[in-house]
């Protein structure tokens, strides 16, 4: 089985009022191996820090209640240092200035890319966890294959392939789970952001038919269950960068 990136000793709270963002967030966290704590409001966020120390707080900025720049000034002002990363429509500069002169870590302005948001996650955690975190093994193996996770690049032997973004996640998805069936619906979950949800899971569909016309001659790797949905069907280990 392949490694995830981040050890299950790292705990994120994700503080989100919207539903389904929030359950996006949190399936593709820890599908990267994160623990992940959830909340709606930023009431409980301070009480939960205490409890269990956090290694990471992704806050919305506008909650019910107590919003985002209040919990961040509750945390600062309790000598709290756990970085933030905060999460927010807006993206005036103001606002962002704001945000930093408060203590915030870094800035995320809806809507944003699954990706975008995993790498500034993993920034942050490089610097202010560099022990814990190892950005080496990042290398997903598999027959002749190679996915580099944090270049996202897919090769076969040293060739590089051509691969579309999404297809690329839906690869790495599918590779981090070798013999796992994936449903169209889990695909679109972990591979799209909420606000750019494709209006069909058949597009799923498409993207899988991409990735086998890449695969070639090897293109039974990826399986279909009929009725169900996808898998990876065959061997996968995780290596360090050479």
């Amino acid at each position: 089985m392949p490694l995830p990136l981040a050890p299950a000793s790292i705990n994120v709270l994700v503080v989100e009022d919207e539903e389904q963002l929030l359950a996006m967030l949190k399936a593709n966290l820890e599908r990267e191996g994160y623990l992940v704590t959830t909340a709606t409001d930023g009431r409980p966020v301070l009480e939960l820090h205490r409890k269990t120390p956090f290694d990471l707080i992704i806050l919305d900025l506008m909650l019910p209640q107590v919003d985002g720049f209040q919990v961040l000034q509750q945390l600062r002002y309790a000598e709290q240092d756990v970085p933030v990363l905060l999460l927010t429509a807006r993206g005036e500069e103001e606002t962002k200035v704001k945000g930093f002169d408060l203590g915030a870590d870094d800035y995320l302005t809806k809507p944003f890319s699954v990706l975008e948001l995993l790498s500034r996650i993993k920034a942050i955690l490089r610097r202010t966890h560099h022990d814990r975190i190892n950005p080496d093994q990042v290398i997903l193996s598999s027959g002749p294959f190679t996915l580099d996770r944090e270049r996202m690049i897919f090769r076969k032997g040293p060739r590089r392939l051509d691969v579309g973004p999404h297809a690329l996640r839906i690869l790495e998805v599918l590779m981090l789970r070798p013999g796992h069936i994936h449903s169209r619906e889990e695909l679109i979950n972990l591979t799209w952001s909420l606000e750019l949800r494709p209006s069909s899971n058949r597009v799923v569909d498409v993207h899988i038919y991409t990735i086998r016309k890449i695969l070639g001659t090897r293109k039974n790797m990826l399986m279909t269950v009929e009725g169900i949905g996808y898998r990876w069907a065959h061997t996968v280990e995780s290596l360090p960068r050479p």
